[in-house]
C-alpha cells in the first residue's frame, strides 16, 4: 500500500500534520478506512493512529460506523465546510431569486440544504416588516418536522429514509409532527405529488410557511427554498394559491444554478451520506 508523504519543515506541527493527512485520506472513492489501513496509508503506528482517530472523532471530524471497525468523516468536518457552501454558486446565484421572492410576497424567503437529519439555512432574505422571521444563516431544523426539511427528502425512497431515520419513534416537536416512519412517508407521498407544502404551525407556533425542493441540472433536489410569516394568520387559500406560485416560480429559476456536472461533487455526496 502506497504510503501518503506527511509534511516536513522547520515549522510544521507534527500531530496536527498527522491529523490532517489522516481526514485527507478520505475521499469519495474511500469514504471509509480502518485504523490499520489509516496506520498503512501514513506510515504510523497504530498506537498513533488510535490516539489521532480517538481525538478526532471526540471533536466530530470522524465517526464510526456501525461495525465499530471502520471510520468516516463525520458531521464536524461537514460543518466548517458550510462556510464554504456558503460561497457556491448556488447560493450566490440565488440570492437575486430569493430577494424577488421576498419582495414580490412580502415575506421572508430563505434557503436550506441537508445535513443528515437536520436542514442547514444557508441564505435568507427577511421580511421588510417589524415581525419577521429570526431564522438566521447557519440554523439548524430536523428534517422530518418542517416543511423546508421535508422539501429535502420528498423523493427519497424507502430505503433512503429507513438509513436516515434508523430509529423511532422521531421526535415531536408539535402535534402535527410525524412521529412514524411511515406517517413520515404518507406525509411525503402528498407532498411528492403537489411539488409543494404548506405549514401553519407545524414546527413553531404562528409561524406559516410555503416551501419548495430545489433540483439541480439532473433534476436531483439540492436544497429548499420557503417563504414564511410570522405572528400574523395566512389564509389557506393563498398559500396554496398565489403564494404558492411564486414559491414554484423562484424554484423553477433556481433549477440548473447547480448543475448535475458541477465540480463540487465530493461536498454533496459528504452531505448526502452524512445521514446517521
Amino acid at each position: 500500500m502506497d504510503r501518503s508523504p506527511l509534511p516536513e519543515g522547520k515549522y510544521v506541527v507534527p500531530a496536527l500534520a498527522q491529523g490532517l493527512s489522516l481526514l485527507n485520506l478520505f475521499s469519495r472513492e474511500t469514504p471509509t478506512l480502518t485504523a490499520p489501513e489509516i496506520a498503512a496509508h501514513l506510515g504510523l503506528s497504530r498506537t498513533t493512529v488510535f490516539r489521532l482517530l480517538h481525538t478526532l472523532q471526540l471533536m466530530g471530524f470522524v465517526s464510526r460506523e456501525q461495525d465499530e471497525r471502520t471510520y468516516k468523516l463525520g458531521p464536524a468536518l461537514l460543518n466548517r465546510g458550510f462556510a464554504y457552501l456558503a460561497s457556491m454558486d448556488l447560493v450566490e446565484s440565488a440570492q437575486p431569486i430569493l430577494q424577488r421572492l421576498r419582495d414580490e410576497t412580502g415575506m421572508s424567503a430563505h434557503l436550506a440544504v441537508r445535513d443528515g437529519q437536520e436542514i442547514v439555512y444557508v441564505a435568507r432574505f427577511a421580511a421588510r416588516t417589524t415581525v419577521a422571521s429570526s431564522v438566521q444563516i447557519g440554523t439548524r431544523f430536523p428534517v422530518h418536522a418542517t416543511v423546508m426539511g421535508r422539501m429535502t427528502i420528498c423523493d427519497f425512497s424507502d430505503r433512503e429514509l429507513s438509513a436516515l431515520f434508523p430509529k423511532e419513534p422521531l421526535p415531536a416537536f408539535s402535534e402535527q409532527t410525524p412521529t412514524t416512519l411511515d406517517a413520515l412517508k404518507e406525509i411525503l407521498a402528498k407532498d411528492r405529488a403537489a411539488g409543494y407544502a404548506v405549514s401553519q404551525s407545524y414546527f413553531e407556533r404562528g409561524v406559516s410557511s410555503v416551501a419548495a425542493p430545489v433540483r439541480d441540472g439532473s433534476g436531483r433536489i439540492v436544497a429548499a427554498i420557503n417563504i414564511t410569516s410570522v405572528d400574523s394568520y395566512v389564509e389557506l387559500e393563498d398559500m396554496h394559491g398565489a403564494l404558492k406560485e411564486a414559491v414554484l416560480r423562484a424554484s423553477r429559476e433556481m433549477i440548473g444554478l447547480l448543475p448535475a456536472d458541477d465540480v463540487r461533487p465530493a461536498l454533496r455526496k459528504a452531505l448526502e451520506r452524512n445521514i446517521a
